[in-house]
């Protein structure tokens, strides 16, 4: 049997699909939000904010004021309530987590990364980084 054989074979939910399309199915899962509702809700102790950018682009651009910062690599890790090598604001699946990268994508992944660890507030910032410091919020060099 050939690859493509194999593949026509899988269920549709197993089928390779591009990035485009994942995004599109990942975000259809959960409510995105826009950097204003982003901040309101954090500012009203409403929600966490989480920094995935790598260091490079923290230094280039500044960083969000009390946003936590975990790189993407150690997310799910860092914010399983149930996990050994949890943050101690992962303090349980109900969190409010608002996943920030730099454009709003990575972040989307994230977020439904953290959609099936049971975080079922996780969320992402649409636009990313970018979006918060293009709409003028604060933003520490």
């Amino acid at each position: 049997m050939s690859g493509a054989e194999q593949i026509e074979q899988q269920p549709v939910e197993q089928q390779p699909v591009g990035i485009d399309e994942l995004l599109e199915r990942v975000r259809a899962g959960y409510r995105r939000i826009g950097a204003h509702e982003a901040y309101g809700a954090a500012q009203a102790g409403e929600a966490l904010l989480v920094d995935i950018r790598y260091a490079a682009l923290r230094e280039r651009d500044g960083v969000i004021p009390g946003a936590l910062v975990i790189e993407r690599n150690e997310l799910e890790w860092r914010l399983d309530p149930q996990g050994s090598h949890k943050t101690p604001e992962a303090t349980g699946h109900d969190l409010q987590v608002v996943v920030i990268c730099n454009e709003g994508y990575a972040s989307s992944l994230a977020a439904a990364s953290l959609h099936q660890l049971g975080l079922r507030r996780a969320t992402d910032l649409i636009g990313g980084f970018q979006a918060w410091k293009a709409a003028g919020l604060p933003v520490t060099p």
